[in-house]
Parts: structure tokens; C-alpha cells; sequence
């Protein structure tokens, strides 16, 4: 454990938390590249030209933030509507995090309050939470705006809006997430950041957090000190 992360932690009484990364990882077994082709197919069938950029784009989140760019509510709500149905389905097979579930464990047991605020949709959190009996212990679920990919982190909408719902002050939270739009959405808000390091390369990405793992159990060593 660093020396920053553990006083970090040990003020904290909110830990809020990614999703897809820290929790799980949704895609596992369904590939998100699968995905972001179903959304360009819907858009090509609305004649939307596609950016180079945009029709090489593995990430369905890019492809659905894209949208946001063409002035066409309707295509927005349809395309997000279609990826929440597709996230719902690939959370089914969802690959749980190690030490993600311990880490929900224990904030709860040390008398932390727990929320999620992510950029997939609120539907496919509460299915994974739900199916690993985990909904109890996390509250609120904020997922992306619908059909509002633009308030997606790193706008800091979603993590406001937990804590307008936990009644926290940003002071008494941390966040914790796998990409550098969490920490953006993260300091934004006022909340200090931790980054998840889970693949080769992202510690220099997630530079700006205030600490970084490379380990969920890290994390719950933290929560729980001896």
C-alpha cells in the first residue's frame, strides 16, 4: 500500500466507484467491438456519415458519445437505447474483478457508504449488482444520462448527482476508477481520486489521481487496516 493511499482512504466515508474495471469487467465474454459495430450499423442506416475515427472505434461508449455531435435527439436516444440492451446482455457473463466484490464488503463493514456512478447504463449495474447479491450494499447506482452522452464522465454530472443523493460533502468521498475520465470526472466534482491500474500502461494515463493501484486488494487492505 503507497503512503498517499492509505490516509486517503482512511478519511473517506463515501467510495464511490467506476464500473466497468473496478466491479467488473462487463465485456468479458460479449466484445465490445461486437457492440460498437451494431451501433455503427444503426447509424448507417439513418444515413449518418461516420468519421474514420468513429468506424475504426472498438469502444460502443465512443461510438454512442459520438452521437452527441449530430444535432439528432432521436438517433441519440435509439443508439443509447440499443447499447444499454446490449450491456444488460453482455453483464450476463460479466468476469467479476478480483477483490472488487471485497472491496464493496468491506467499505460497507467499516461503516462507509458505497454508490456507483458510471458510464454504462444504470440498468446493466443494477442486473450484475442484483445477480451477485450485492444490491444492498450499494447506493445510489448513477449510470449515464439517458440519451445525454455529452454529461458522460469526465463531465462530473453523474458524480454530483451521487453525492446531491448521498447528501456528502465531495471532501468526505473518493472515487475510484479505471480510466482517466474518472479522474477527471472525479476532481471536477471536488473528489479526490484513485487510480485502477489494472492493464499494462494505464499508471502513466491515470497520473493525475491522487494515488493508483494495480490491485482491488490493495485497496481493501485500506479499508481494513490492521
Amino acid at each position: 500500500m503507497t503512503a498517499v493511499l492509505a490516509p486517503l482512504v482512511g478519511r473517506a466515508r463515501v467510495v464511490l466507484l467506476d464500473f466497468d474495471g473496478p466491479v467488473c469487467a462487463v465485456f468479458a465474454r460479449h466484445p465490445a467491438s461486437a457492440v460498437a459495430d451494431e451501433l455503427r450499423r444503426l447509424l448507417a442506416d439513418r444515413d449518418v456519415p461516420l468519421p474514420t475515427v468513429v468506424r475504426r472505434e472498438p469502444d460502443p461508449l465512443a461510438v454512442l458519445r459520438f452521437t452527441a455531435t449530430l444535432g439528432r435527439p432521436a438517433v441519440v436516444r435509439l443508439v443509447d437505447e440499443a447499447l444499454t440492451r446490449a450491456e444488460v446482455t453482455a453483464v450476463r457473463t460479466a468476469a467479476p474483478t478480483p477483490f472488487g466484490r471485497q472491496v464493496i464488503l468491506a467499505a460497507h463493514r467499516t461503516g462507509r457508504r458505497v454508490a456507483v456512478v458510471s458510464n454504462n447504463s444504470a440498468a446493466c449495474v443494477r442486473a450484475y449488482l442484483d445477480a451477485h447479491g450485492l444490491t444492498s450494499y450499494v447506493h445510489p447506482v448513477v449510470g449515464r444520462p439517458e440519451a445525454a452522452p455529452g454529461r458522460m464522465k469526465p463531465d462530473p454530472y453523474p458524480v454530483l448527482a451521487a453525492l446531491r443523493e448521498l447528501d456528502a460533502e465531495p471532501a468526505d468521498c473518493v472515487l475510484v476508477g479505471d480510466s482517466a475520465t474518472d479522474v477527471g470526472a472525479a476532481h471536477a466534482a471536488g473528489v479526490a481520486a484513485i487510480g485502477y491500474a489494472n492493464k499494462p500502461g494505464k499508471r502513466a494515463r491515470l497520473a493525475p489521481a491522487d494515488a493508483t493501484i494495480d490491485s482491488m486488494a490493495e485497496l481493501v487492505a485500506a479499508l481494513s487496516p490492521a
